[in-house]
C-alpha cells in the first residue's frame, strides 16, 4: 500500500509597505528616547521589562517601533533572529534598542552589555547599524549606552 504524501509546501510572499512616522527622524539618544517613552504603559513601565527597537531608514527617519521581548521584574529573553529578520523585512539600514529597569536603574547590566554586543555583531554580518542601547525608567529618565561609552558602537 502505497502512502500518500503531501505535496503542499508553504508560499512565502514578502511585501513591504513602510510606515514612516511622518516626517520624524533621529539623530540623537534624547530625540530617540522621546519616541521610545511614548510607547511604554505607564501602567506596566515600572512592573516588567520590555525591549523595543526602533527602526530607521538610510535618511534616519523612523520606519516603526517592534517589541522584541516582554518579561518579568528582572529580566526578558530577546530572540535576535526575529529582531534582525524584522530589520531586514522593514528594509532598516539601522536600528536603535531600548528597555526599561522595573527597578528604576539606568545602569546596565552585564547581559545587557552582552545582549547589546550579539545584536551589533549580527547586524554588522546585515549592514545594519545598531546606533545606540537606551536603558529607560518610569521617571522619564535614560542612559545612552553609546553616549555613556559603555560600548563602542
Amino acid at each position: 500500500m502505497q502512502q500518500k504524501t503531501n505535496s503542499t509546501i508553504a508560499e512565502i510572499q514578502i511585501s513591504y509597505h513602510p510606515n514612516i512616522i511622518g516626517e520624524a527622524s533621529v539623530t540623537t539618544a534624547a530625540e530617540a528616547f522621546k519616541y521610545f517613552i511614548n510607547s511604554y504603559s505607564a501602567d506596566t513601565i515600572s512592573l516588567q521589562e520590555t525591549v523595543k527597537v526602533m527602526y530607521l531608514n538610510r535618511a534616519n527617519k523612523v520606519l516603526g517601533i517592534y517589541e522584541a521581548s516582554k518579561g518579568g521584574i528582572t529580566g526578558t529573553v530577546v530572540d535576535i533572529r526575529l529582531l534582525m529578520g524584522v530589520a531586514v523585512k522593514s528594509a532598516a539600514t539601522s536600528m536603535i534598542l531600548c528597555h526599561n529597569h522595573p527597578s528604576g536603574s539606568l545602569k546596565p547590566s552585564t547581559q545587557d552589555i552582552s545582549l547589546t554586543t550579539e545584536i551589533l555583531e549580527a547586524g554588522k554580518l546585515l549592514n545594519i547599524s545598531l546606533l545606540d542601547h537606551l536603558i529607560i525608567s518610569r521617571d522619564n529618565h535614560y542612559r545612552s549606552m553609546a553616549e555613556s561609552g559603555d560600548l563602542v558602537f
